[in-house]
């Protein structure tokens, strides 16, 4: 028995109509991305003008750590290297901004790209010893480089630039003498604002490109990946190199929102607490570093409010719980999200076949 004319042609109908329906789909979603994009940047411009000093202060200091783990995600999260030492390319930025702004009077704006260019150098010979190491023997050479670096910082003939277990203080930077009614804090988070965009974009340009895609081929299947001609040894050094660089500039601009610098700072603490921030924004997801910043900086200090004596296990609570109800991080849980309603959409859009 065949199928009636009319139903023929309506199956026709709605299979041929599928593909314009995933394209008008993924064309929404793009322009919805793009203008969620614009409302949290109006958002981040107009919040210093309403919040008090300090807010505006803790806000800087997310965009900091969100920066800082944004260099990890690129490294651990993009091409699969293992790390538990962005600790020390935070200290080594923070204190290239130090050095540089105390003892030569250089302008904070000139010491971030300096920074950034000493953390890119560092990491990046760093990383051609570790290329022979994978999983749990690279992580373990990056642990021995946090425990490290606070270490050096305070070794005596290094005191006179690096101010030994004293640290170095610096000052806040002054607005712009252009008329703007903002004050310090309202230019710092500005200034810090600014560059994470700009290197939002840069990572966000970087995982789309023809590097990018040979970086999370690496990630993928190295083996695979090097029988297609990628260079992985160059690839996973310049990786190094790049989250070192994205680390340091974040330990640059964090020194001069905290105008002071100690080895103390810096220790492997730092690491963990980066790589906490990594797995709750999500592994792999740029934006989600950000989400990570508010949980580096909002969370302990929720946890130390409760209860000072128990702040340890109130955060370790905290982070069960975060895990628990979001075990790909907060962008895995916000795609999840998104698929559920889509799949809703379409169900309720779908055109009914009609009978004979």
């Amino acid at each position: 028995m065949t199928a009636p004319p009319k139903e023929i042609v309506a199956k026709e109908a709605v299979s041929l109509d599928t593909p314009g329906r995933a394209g008008r789909f993924a064309l929404a979603a793009k322009e919805q991305r793009h203008l969620a994009i614009a409302g949290a940047v109006v958002v981040a411009l107009l919040i210093p003008l309403v919040a008090q000093s300090f807010i505006t202060f803790q806000l800087t200091l997310v965009m900091v750590y969100g920066l800082a783990i944004l260099g990890l995600n690129l490294l651990t999260g993009f091409n699969g290297q293992f790390s538990l030492g962005h600790s020390a390319f935070y200290g080594i930025g923070a204190y290239t901004a130090a050095i540089l702004m105390d003892h030569w009077d250089v302008p904070y704006f000139a010491t971030v790209p300096a920074a950034g260019a000493v953390s890119f150098a560092v990491g990046f010979l760093f990383g051609l010893p570790a290329l022979r190491l994978q999983g749990i023997y690279l992580a373990l050479a990056t642990f021995a480089l946090a425990i490290a670096m606070p270490q050096i910082l305070k070794f005596q003939p290094l005191e006179p630039w690096t101010g030994g277990v004293q640290g170095i203080s610096i000052a806040k930077p002054d607005p712009p003498p252009v008329g703007l009614p903002i004050d310090a804090d309202q230019w710092l988070y500005y200034f810090t604002l600014l560059i994470l965009l700009v290197m939002l974009a840069a990572a966000s340009n970087l995982v789309r490109s023809r590097t990018g895609r040979a970086i999370m081929a690496i990630r993928d299947h190295q083996t695979a990946a090097a029988a297609m001609g990628i260079n992985t040894a160059l690839y996973k050094s310049l990786t190094f190199g790049v989250s070192a660089l994205y680390t340091g500039v974040a330990g640059a601009l964090g020194a001069i929102a905290v105008q002071f610098v100690a080895p103390d700072s810096f220790t492997f603490l730092l690491s963990v607490s980066l790589l906490v921030g990594l797995v709750v924004g999500g592994v792999g997801s740029i934006p989600g570093s950000l989400v990570g910043g508010v949980f580096v900086l909002f969370v302990p200090n929720l946890a130390e409010s409760v209860s000072t004596g128990l702040a340890g296990a109130i955060y370790g609570i905290i982070l069960l719980l975060v895990i628990f109800v979001m075990p790909s991080g907060a962008a895995g849980f916000i795609r999840l999200a998104a698929a559920h309603l889509k799949a809703r959409q379409s169900r309720d859009t779908r055109p009914e076949g009609r009978s004979g």
